[in-house]
């Protein structure tokens, strides 16, 4: 039998069940209230049913309960299987020790810098930084909000993601100024 497939999605989902078990809708609403949506794509509530669907073939996770309340549709609670939950605990250690290979949008459009012009280019990279300034703004007053209530350990990961933001400007900045002063040439 082949080793379960890893996804962020999948590892929110073993992860949301490893604190109680529950529906898919509540699972995608807790994600999304402790912005957590920013981290995990959980925009399209079906990528959340497959996801549970392959969980659910793959032993990892299992139904508790169904129940229909009255004019509501059927409503599947589900639960962490002990596979599960040492599968969340091998894919989180894996997550956090291994470098992924990922293929972000922005290092791509950076390969093929060359086909805009040098003004278009430049045009590009100062929205960027606009872009980028707003998002840095944004993650340090989320921060300084939340760090008033939740503990350090909830806040790892807007940490982490104010870092690459941060080191991100500091790059975009300089590279535009190069294109500005000529000194990268096309």
């Amino acid at each position: 039998m082949s080793s379960p497939r890893r996804s962020v999605l999948a590892m929110a989902v073993l992860s949301m069940l490893s604190e109680e078990p529950m529906h898919a809708y509540r699972m995608q609403q807790l994600i999304k209230e402790r912005h957590k949506d920013e981290v995990v794509n959980v925009a399209q509530r079906n990528s959340v049913y497959q996801t549970i669907e392959r969980l659910l073939r793959d032993g990892l996770i299992e139904v508790e309960a169904t129940e229909r309340a009255e004019n509501r549709p059927e409503r599947t609670t589900y639960r962490l299987t002990a596979p599960g939950a040492t599968t969340l605990t091998r894919w989180l250690r894996e997550m956090v020790a291994e470098p992924a290979r990922e293929f972000p949008e922005f290092p791509a459009a950076l390969a093929f810098l060359p086909s805009l012009d040098a003004g278009d280019a430049l045009g590009a990279l100062r929205s960027r930084i606009a872009s980028l300034e707003r998002q840095l703004a944004g993650l340090d007053v989320g921060l300084a909000e939340s760090g008033a209530v939740l503990p350090r350990l909830f806040l790892v990961e807007d940490e982490y993601r104010r870092a690459v933001v941060a080191a991100e400007l500091d790059y975009v900045r300089s590279l535009a100024d190069d294109v500005a002063g000529g000194d990268l040439r096309w």
